[in-house]
């Protein structure tokens, strides 16, 4: 860079060779940026059209990016939407991730299967259980274990307790970004009852390390029935608030009803499933489409509309809580006696009494949580519904203790995609709305 100046002594070609060496170096600051959203999402040139009034010629025609995220209470988590914006007219999006990876999957590959349900609980944390018994199911197939068929109940009553909370956490988060504080309180209200429930027969709130390859932990503690029911009851009571604090207000349907619209085929060219594809008038739901567990056995409505748009997606949910108590009810109503986990010595762990009692029960409670099962060599995938659609795991094993390889399909990391089509043409406050109906758990993403 050439010497300083004294500004009074500034010549016009001085000041152009400055000014001149300064584009050089923004430029250069430029070339040097290695973030995602500076590769790709640019500005644009657009033709601005004025239809009357007396709104002077703009100096520059350039749309404008801003980013939204990664900290910021509407993006659920550590994500960042870059926008371009025309005024406040979104042009285009492009969602950012990668700020919270935990390396979860490669993680699975120095756990055995007896520790791998306390990895992958922590992945959708607001559904734990569903990423518990996903890769229960897989690890079952792969040992060709047939589950006792009160596991099985137990497994399905948990998991759609799981949605209930999840949905009711989506019902608070989306009332509070959109403005309804009162849905945040009442959200909460019930979903805390809801967690209470889960950890009276789980032990914990959240993050439960309950589905296990094999079955499940531990049996129903005394008197579930009532308390499941009572809090179905709650529930109930609950949604029926919701609906009337929200379905039919105006100022909820203004910035709900035609916002981010999204078709059927695009969902599937994308991969998008859940809610967001049911919304389309595709009802596809894996527990109708591909059973599980004792789905076939239970009666239940797969819930969809027509119209794609974030008020769909707010009633999808709010009714799929009713179908998950219809559902919940009917487990405490068949729950059949017996057994709630195989009893297969090399899978399942002696019985606590047994330890204190017997020296080979010791040595093969010791055996099991250091050594682990083998599973034989093989490659499966299982798919289940969870609260935002299908996630799926991918397990590659080649006979020992650990899996080779473990992925999982989150549904949320496609699920971000619709996001794109969605935001075209609406305004910036519509984009809080948008993320907020596709419900996504960062945890899950970058997992």
């Amino acid at each position: 860079m050439s010497e300083p100046v004294d500004e009074e002594e500034l010549t016009e070609e001085q000041a152009e060779e400055l000014i001149d060496e300064l584009d050089a170096l923004e430029t250069a600051r430029l070339e040097r940026q290695t973030g995602e959203g500076a590769q790709e999402l640019t500005r644009g040139q657009r033709e601005l059209v004025l239809t009357g009034g007396h709104w002077p010629e703009p100096e520059s025609d350039e749309t404008m990016i801003i980013n939204m995220g990664p900290q910021h209470p509407s993006t659920h988590g550590v994500l960042r939407i870059m926008m371009e914006l025309d005024g406040e007219t979104l042009v285009r999006s492009k969602a950012v991730i990668g700020y919270l990876h935990t390396g979860m999957e490669k993680t699975a590959e120095e756990l055995m299967y007896v520790q791998g349900s306390t990895n992958v609980t922590r992945m959708d944390y607001a559904s734990p259980l569903s990423n518990e018994l996903v890769f229960s199911l897989a690890t079952e197939r792969l040992l060709d274990i047939e589950v006792p068929d009160r596991a099985q109940w137990i497994r399905m009553l948990l998991v759609e307790l799981n949605r209930i909370s999840s949905h009711l956490l989506f019902q608070a988060t989306n009332g509070m970004d959109l403005g309804a504080v009162s849905m945040m309180l009442f959200g909460w209200r019930e979903r805390e009852e809801t967690l209470r429930l889960l950890e009276q027969i789980t032990g914990l709130r959240m993050n439960h390390n309950f589905i296990r390859p094999g079955g499940v932990a531990a049996d129903l503690p005394d008197g579930w029935q009532e308390s499941v029911l009572h809090v179905c009851e709650l529930v109930e009571a609950g949604i029926d608030d919701y609906d009337r604090l929200l379905t039919e207000n105006p100022i909820f349907q203004e910035r709900t009803v035609g916002v981010g619209t999204i078709t059927t085929q695009q969902c599937l060219d994308l991969g998008i499933t859940g809610p967001i594809l049911r919304s389309t008038g595709f009802p596809w739901d894996l527990r109708k489409e591909q059973p599980y567990l004792k789905y076939p056995e239970v009666d239940f409505d797969v819930v969809y509309t027509e119209n794609g748009d974030v008020y769909d997606r707010y009633r999808i949910r709010l009714f799929e809580i009713a179908e998950s108590i219809r559902i919940v009810r009917q487990c405490v109503e068949k729950m059949p006696p017996g057994d709630y986990r195989v009893q297969d010595r090399k899978v399942t762990p002696p019985p606590r009494a047994r330890i204190n009692e017997s020296m080979e029960a010791l040595i093969h409670h010791f055996k099991l949580f250091t050594e682990g099962f083998r599973v034989p060599a093989g490659e499966t995938y299982v798919a289940i519904e969870s609260p935002r659609g299908e996630i799926g795991c991918y397990i590659v094993a080649d006979g020992t203790a650990k899996p080779y390889r473990l992925h999982i399909r989150g549904p949320s990391f496609y699920n971000l995609q619709s996001m794109a089509p969605m935001v075209e043409g609406a305004m910036v406050a519509d984009a809080v709305a948008i993320v907020s109906s596709i419900d996504p758990i960062l945890g899950e993403v970058d997992r």
